[in-house]
């Protein structure tokens, strides 16, 4: 516990509380989304519950990491046609590549829920269980939590200082996925906009994953997204969506007031 109230631990532990809560934000999102597809009610269970049993799975990934990195990072198979496509995938890569394709899904299978105005489809759309919901927040939440524990093991090899990190950001990430639904039930426009920041989320996993397994098609390898590009076209989206939400309004007043 003395080795833990270092300064340099101190100042290591913030980093990646810091980190935490950066490469968080696309996990946060997610896990608002998706719980709002449970009874209301049970809304604010599933969103700690989810969090909750997914702080435990991350810290028991943290120690599975530890001692066999080399194993998830070691190729398992390869796909190779000749001058077209080039491949070599580990356990790392099939895991991200996986949780894109999932997020995608999800996303646009909700924005084609938000389209349809079929009473029977929204019924069906309701009739997801609590439990099914925690245990994909869970899943998905141990898929996003890679990034931020191997960033952490290269900042330190302090195992106390990379568990706390993982709990305190956890905590942090039960507060602000109630803060974040708020304001999502509140401004029901923006789960429009969350959906397709969603759907680049799913995109960015799947450039990372295809990076991880050395895909590269007709010699052009696949290259990851970094934050800073997300983070732009993120700013870009929500920044489309404040100018055209004041626009309509604008519009609409015009029309109200009788002005051509």
């Amino acid at each position: 516990m003395t080795d833990l109230l270092t300064l340099p631990n101190l100042i290591t532990l913030g980093l990646l509380t810091l980190l935490q809560a950066v490469l968080g934000f696309d996990n946060l999102l997610y896990i608002s989304l998706e719980s709002k597809r449970a009874p209301t009610n049970d809304q604010a269970k599933v969103r700690k519950l989810g969090i909750g049993i997914a702080i435990f799975l991350r810290i028991a990934l943290l120690f599975l990491l530890v001692t066999v990195i080399d194993y998830f990072q070691n190729p398992i198979f390869g796909i190779n046609i000749n001058g077209l496509v080039e491949s070599q995938f580990n356990i790392h890569s099939l895991i991200v590549l996986l949780g894109g394709v999932f997020i995608m899904y999800t996303a646009m299978k909700e924005i084609w829920h938000m389209i349809k105005l079929d009473e029977h489809e929204k019924s069906k759309r309701k009739a997801a269980s609590t439990k099914q919901i925690i245990t994909l927040i869970v899943i998905m939440n141990v898929v996003f939590s890679f990034d931020s524990i191997l960033s952490a093991m290269a900042l330190t090899d302090v195992l106390p200082v990379m568990t706390l990190a993982i709990i305190i950001g956890g905590l942090l990430m039960i507060k602000l996925s109630e803060t974040v639904s708020a304001f999502l039930e509140k401004n029901r426009l923006y789960e429009v906009l969350g959906l397709f920041i969603l759907f680049v989320v799913g995109i960015m996993l799947l450039s990372e994953g295809g990076h991880l397994a050395h895909i590269s098609f007709m010699g052009n390898p696949i290259t990851p997204m970094s934050k800073a590009t997300f983070y732009f076209i993120i700013a870009v989206l929500v920044l489309t969506d404040v100018v055209q939400s004041r626009y309509q309004k604008k519009l609409l007043a015009q029309k109200e007031s009788g002005a051509p």
